[in-house]
């Protein structure tokens, strides 16, 4: 190949940008592809019924002899949520840290997945993957084995800082690698992806260990049961509550599947350290005085089925009340803040004293904020910017930043999901698009609910539904009675029967003109029924439920 076909490199963000969650992103050269991250994002309130929701992976699907491995920073849900869903159609290796592939391994069991091929690279090593290099860099997160990548290709270097914040008294006391970033930064690099995700906040995101402080008050102040709710996968704020606990004498009793779960993996892995004889089952709780006890739970996202929950609506073994201390050790994700809010009135409703981010220093954020932002643009020096992993506004103001700090406008590019950056050694430019969005998870269904069953569930939860069962002789299709009206969610049929009587009359005369006009033809008689019945509805009662035309065929 000569020198002007040369292939560029290919930046392909196919989830997480205009949004939180989903991340995945395909670095390509020629022959050779990697990808970033695999994650789902949580349905928003208008997705009734949808369980998670991954990014559309068509494009990996048309170029699967490309695809070489999948390269994953972290183990939170939004990075490895949707790796199951890959790993079923793509038979590729997966790098990561120690705790990211056990986490990625236990969903994989969830899911029967056998035989992937897990990769454990450590954090300052360096694996090749065909024309690719890519070097593990420790970086500061709210999970551990939070890594950034920087990826050699052959037309210079990428650094993608995955999830960060720059933490110089980390719980673990491992703090991110400024030498590193800075050693890449003095070779020079091409192009920098960078979390965006507080992009909006002035200042610099507090230590993890400022929280011992307000850990240390609780604890010193509560006289009876400390229940504390975080996420589970935060091992650091884990190991705090737990040390803490067992300096003022308390045992501690972990709630919640997924905290009971990472609880288990970060002891085994050596990420959680808890002395023997110091964790309780739930039933043994009875066997201690109220004031030695501390129960970590999951719920600080007011999840219906989470622990806290069930807790605060006494729909567990452990049913908070007056004297207990709750701690919510966590801020609301947006669009949770109704359901936190709701699980907190209850909590006080039962007499419990909850301590939360209003009151006090109770959660710090993992991702950098302004002025560490501004640092790393200062040691790596890229000269092309993409800001990822946030919504537009995020990206914009992130971008915003990257030209304070010195970086053309020109330079820098706000993508949106399923954009391609070709890079070579001197330019980049947006060309093109390929398949990207986002395929919806229901139960076991794939990608099987679409705009409309979601409409439909919308009009069903907002006006409901109105079956009308209409019996015709099979060999003449003659209408045989008056139709039969069903409601679910739409009226209560006792409370409207003037209501009830009219509309019954006015699809059996809808029926009978339909009858005569259509002869036979069902289905220009069921969409004449639909409109009819909802034209009249809408005019009686200003709602718009489903009309279900059911026609029922009789052998007279």
């Amino acid at each position: 190949m000569t020198k002007g076909n040369a292939p560029k490199l290919r930046i392909i963000p196919l989830g997480g940008l205009g949004e939180i969650g989903k991340n995945m992103t395909v670095i390509e050269y020629g022959d050779d592809m990697i990808v970033i991250d695999c994650g789902l994002a949580f349905p928003d309130e208008e997705m009734l019924g949808i369980d998670m929701v991954i990014p559309d992976m068509s494009y990996l699907e048309l170029n699967e002899s490309k695809l070489r491995a999948f390269i994953i920073t972290h183990g939170h849900e939004d990075h490895i949520g949707a790796m199951p869903f890959a790993l079923d159609k793509f038979k590729v290796p997966v790098y990561g840290t120690k705790f990211t592939l056990a986490l990625i391994d236990h969903k994989l069991h969830e899911h029967h997945i056998d035989n992937a091929n897990l990769q454990c690279i450590a954090a300052g090593a360096t694996v090749a993957i065909n024309c690719f290099k890519i070097e593990f860099i420790k970086v500061s997160h709210s999970i551990a084995g939070a890594v950034a990548l920087a990826i050699t290709t052959p037309v210079g270097v990428i650094i993608h800082t995955g999830d960060f914040k720059v933490d110089y008294t980390p719980i673990d006391n491992e703090p991110i690698d400024i030498n590193s970033f800075a050693r890449y930064g003095s070779k020079g690099v091409l192009a920098l992806l960078m979390d965006s995700t507080n992009a909006e906040s002035s200042g610099v995101t507090p230590s993890e260990a400022e929280l011992g402080k307000t850990f240390e008050k609780v604890f010193h102040e509560a006289n009876g049961r400390i229940i504390v709710a975080s996420f589970a996968s935060n091992v650091y704020r884990i190991q705090q509550v737990v040390d803490i606990a067992l300096a003022h004498g308390r045992i501690v009793c972990f709630q919640g599947r997924s905290m009971v779960m990472i609880a288990k993996i970060a002891q085994e892995l050596g990420y959680l350290h808890i002395p023997d004889g110091s964790v309780v089952a739930l039933e043994k709780l009875k066997n201690y005085e109220n004031n030695k006890i501390c129960v970590l739970t999951t719920g600080s996202q007011g999840e219906s089925m989470s622990g806290l929950f069930r807790m605060a609506n006494a729909n567990h073994k452990l049913i908070i009340g007056k004297g207990d201390t709750v701690v919510i050790s966590a801020s609301a994700i947006p669009g949770n803040e109704k359901s936190v809010g709701r699980v907190i009135n209850q909590l006080f409703q039962r007499g419990a004293n909850v301590v939360y981010d209003r009151l006090a220093d109770v959660h710090v954020s993992g991702h950098a904020r302004r002025e560490e932002l501004k640092l790393m643009f200062r040691l790596l020096k890229p000269k092309y910017f993409i800001p990822v992993h946030g919504e537009a506004r995020h990206l914009h103001h992130h971008a915003e930043l990257a030209q304070q700090v010195g970086i053309p406008a020109n330079n820098t590019f706000i993508m949106d999901n399923g954009n391609v950056l070709e890079l070579t050694k001197r330019s980049a430019k947006l060309n093109g698009s390929v398949a990207s969005g986002a395929i919806l998870i229901d139960g076991l269904g794939v990608g099987d609910i679409g705009a409309t069953v979601l409409r439909e569930r919308r009009l069903l939860s907002q006006d409901g539904l109105v079956s009308i069962i209409i019996p015709v002789q099979r060999s003449t299709g003659e209408l045989l009675g008056t139709p039969e009206l069903i409601t679910k969610g739409f009226i209560y049929i006792k409370d409207s029967d003037p209501l009830f009587t009219e509309a019954k009359q006015f699809a059996y005369d809808l029926a009978i003109n339909l009858s005569k006009k259509n002869k036979n033809d069902w289905n220009n008689f069921k969409n004449g029924m639909k409109n009819g019945m909802k034209n009249f509805l809408l005019t009686k009662t200003r709602r718009t439920p489903i009309i279900l035309p059911v026609i029922v065929e009789v052998d007279c």
